[in-house]
């Protein structure tokens, strides 16, 4: 029963950590094009520019909205069914989680709430200053997230007492290179998705020749220059961490290596990763290659603005290619993630040790399709949402309108 809570426990997470983790890639990646977009009609004034605020900012908001729900489930699988986690690394893998938490969630969650509201209410500076501070945040956010990540797939600053761990040194912790180098690689993995996205939402105008030609056209230019200048900088900040990835991970004589030592620290044991590990990998270089074509043909063409216009075939194919960062990025967290077992935290402590000792094959049943179903039901809505809003188009963007004036008052004019 003990194997069976294990397995099912492991599932759960990867389901709820996965599907979180897509919000995520273009909730980082549309956050900062929605805030050099603003910049531009700030500084520039320029009308079309704004009304892209208010579009791609909604989805934004749409997405960011349906991603908090995912990211709250997913914590209250620490308690539930890891408590052997917090038991014995609390004290060093909690923290940058609590500083997520206190430091980064709070202040981009308030400066997002403000930006939304103050529309038309703030000075036009002050409301881009809003949407950069919840920018910064969310990447700091996200750092502090795979700060915590990184001390699992390679524990430094540490030391154990008395079967415990103890911080020791917090800028080991905080520069540990599995940390900052996935936070680059996720970085970049944002704007690459947010890019196809946006491309892929502007072909599917352009190919239904709506009259917002000017608005779209600006909008897959945007979107097909930020995956050219993001897909090599994501390949390079995730080749450069096969330099601190595990022996067991790698294979060959390192690997073997490493099975006698922990088998001579820790008993025998399968010490060696399943086979999804290399599929993740595999799966994550095909789609890359994909994307380099297509952000290949776009550096050709993307100097001909009525090519991108009157382009059936390549605005079928953005449209077709919007889920290859989401299947390149889910692919790469499987390798990532799988390939660290049988480790909860490499060469500390295995994945059944931070098991909940109370949790029973029964319960994480229950909870597992209990979360399935809600995860599956939180996916659809934000698809169905985005989709939404997304065919509406600028015309139906509601976020930031001026509410309708009284009959006194005059309709105040946008800030920018």
């Amino acid at each position: 029963m003990g194997g069976d809570a294990l397995v099912l426990a492991r599932v759960q997470f990867a389901l709820t950590a996965g599907t979180h983790f897509l919000f995520v890639a273009l909730t980082l990646g549309l956050a900062t094009l929605v805030a050099l977009t603003q910049t531009r009609a700030a500084v520039s004034g320029s009308a079309v520019h704004a009304r892209m605020v208010r579009f791609w900012g909604q989805l934004y908001v749409v997405n960011y909205a349906v991603g908090i729900v995912t990211g709250l489930v997913m914590e209250f699988q620490f308690g539930l069914n890891w408590s052997g986690l917090s038991r014995v690394t609390g004290n060093v893998f909690g923290a940058p989680l609590a500083l997520e938490t206190i430091v980064a969630f709070f202040v981009e969650s308030t400066f997002l709430g403000l930006w939304i509201f103050g529309w038309d209410r703030l000075n036009r500076w002050v409301h881009l200053a809003l949407i950069w501070v919840v920018t910064l945040t969310a990447y700091l956010s996200a750092y502090f997230v795979l700060v915590a990540n990184g001390w699992l797939q390679r524990p430094v600053g540490f030391e154990m007492v008395d079967g415990a761990a103890r911080l020791t040194d917090a800028g080991a912790l905080l520069a540990n290179p599995t940390a900052v180098l996935a936070f680059f690689h996720v970085l970049f993995g944002g704007l690459l998705t947010a890019g196809f996205f946006m491309a892929g939402v502007s072909g599917y105008h352009l190919l239904r020749r709506t009259a917002e030609v000017e608005f779209f056209r600006r909008s897959m230019r945007i979107g097909l220059m930020t995956v050219i200048v993001s897909v090599m900088p994501v390949v390079i900040f995730g080749g450069t961490q096969f330099a601190y990835i595990q022996p067991t991970k790698g294979g060959g004589d390192d690997a073997r290596a490493a099975v006698a030592d922990f088998t001579a620290r820790f008993g025998p044991d399968d010490y060696m990763p399943p086979g999804p590990a290399g599929v993740g990998e595999g799966l994550m270089v095909t789609m890359w290659l994909l994307m380099l074509m297509i952000a290949a043909v776009a550096l050709v063409k993307l100097p001909f603005g009525r090519w991108l216009v009157r382009g059936r075939v390549f605005h079928v194919l953005m449209i077709a290619a919007v889920p290859l960062p989401y299947v390149a990025m889910v692919s790469g967290w499987v390798f990532r993630e799988v390939g660290r077992q049988p480790w909860m935290v490499y060469g500390v402590l295995k994945t059944r040790d931070a098991l909940s000792p109370q949790v029973g094959a029964g319960t994480v049943t229950v909870s597992f399709a209990a979360f399935s179903v809600l995860f599956a039901v939180l996916f659809v809505v934000n698809a169905w949402l985005l989709a939404r809003f997304a065919r509406r188009g600028p015309g139906g963007a509601g976020l930031g309108a001026a509410p309708p004036a009284g009959p006194a008052e005059p309709v105040l004019s946008a800030t920018f």
